[in-house]
């Protein structure tokens, strides 16, 4: 073992902090953060079915040119299955309950609610690879996911009660869940086909299903759009749906899907900015106290496990 290593380990310290897994997961965040006011620009004209499963479909296409020119191994049975989950939490569940909720609430509003990623992947990382977190983990997690609903509701308002929860609202929730599921899978998969490898194969063995269902969307809404929604739909095929994910992936596999899962604490922060800045839309106060006290939880369940 070199010096190196004999410092690093009294100090407590791993490879996954200071090697590459840090950096290419924080390219990959970077890339995402854009895509909620991307999104809310796409299906501001566009069907959100036809933006959810139109940016797979031409992700996959990239994703098919890029398999064929490296002469990529297909996966195993077990990888393909394997697969299977990442493509139903990132390809399908995400992109479609996030355009859904979008379709009426705003970019910074969906930023909080998902602000409870971070600790999500955590927790689906902890099931997948059996590990045992201490009770303070399950406690630090379950604040963060009162606050977020507590936000719902205090930004519901009268409507909350009156109705029930806001159809928003729970489609966020669920891309949250699903969201962290195809993080987890995707980024342990990763570690054998390659983190490129794994969100290319996952958007071609997908393609059948997102193709039909986008060339539907497109014949029963049409493709009339204005410059900015092409812009935002353009966005989240190239970036979100496809060369995000090769930076993101890589820095799950090498850093560890909980640790580097947890670059995603400044997803909100970063998408609020942008949705403010691109979309001129209004961060309130207690949009600001709620991604604190997310962030604050996340922070939490890192000590704690």
């Amino acid at each position: 073992m070199s010096s190196l290593d004999n410092a690093i380990e009294r100090r407590g310290i791993t490879r996954a902090t200071l090697g590459p897994g840090v950096v290419l997961g924080a390219l990959g965040i970077l890339g995402f953060s854009f895509s909620f006011p991307a999104t809310r620009l796409a299906v501001a004209d566009f069907d959100p079915w036809l933006v959810a499963f139109g940016r797979a479909t031409g992700a996959a296409v990239l994703a098919a040119a890029y398999l064929r020119a490296t002469r990529a191994a297909r996966p195993t049975p077990a990888q393909a299955r394997s697969l299977g989950i990442v493509a139903l939490g990132v390809i399908v569940g995400f992109p479609l309950f996030s355009s859904l909720a979008l379709q009426s609430e705003t970019a910074a509003h969906g930023a909080v609610v998902i602000a409870f990623l971070p600790a999500a992947t955590a927790v689906a990382a902890v099931v997948r690879a059996g590990e045992r977190p201490s009770a303070r983990f399950w406690v630090a997690s379950a604040v963060g996911l009162v606050a977020v609903l507590a936000f719902i509701g205090g930004s519901a308002g009268p409507e909350l009660t009156a109705s029930g929860p806001q159809a928003a609202d729970l489609f966020l929730l669920g891309a949250t869940a699903l969201c962290a599921i195809g993080y987890a899978e995707g980024g342990a998969l990763a570690r054998q086909l390659g983190a490129a490898n794994t969100i290319c194969w996952a958007l071609v063995l997908s393609a059948p299903v997102t193709a039909s269902v986008a060339v539907t969307a497109a014949a029963t809404t049409g493709l009339h759009a204005g410059a900015t929604a092409w812009l935002g739909f353009a966005y989240v095929s190239v970036i979100s749906m496809f060369l995000a994910f090769f930076a993101w992936y890589a820095g799950l596999a090498r850093g560890g899907v909980a640790r580097v899962g947890q670059i995603q604490l400044a997803q909100p922060v970063l998408t609020l900015g942008w949705s403010a800045l691109l979309l001129g839309e209004r961060v309130t106060p207690l949009t600001v106290l709620t991604a604190l006290a997310v962030l604050a939880s996340v922070a939490a369940t890192q000590r704690a496990r």
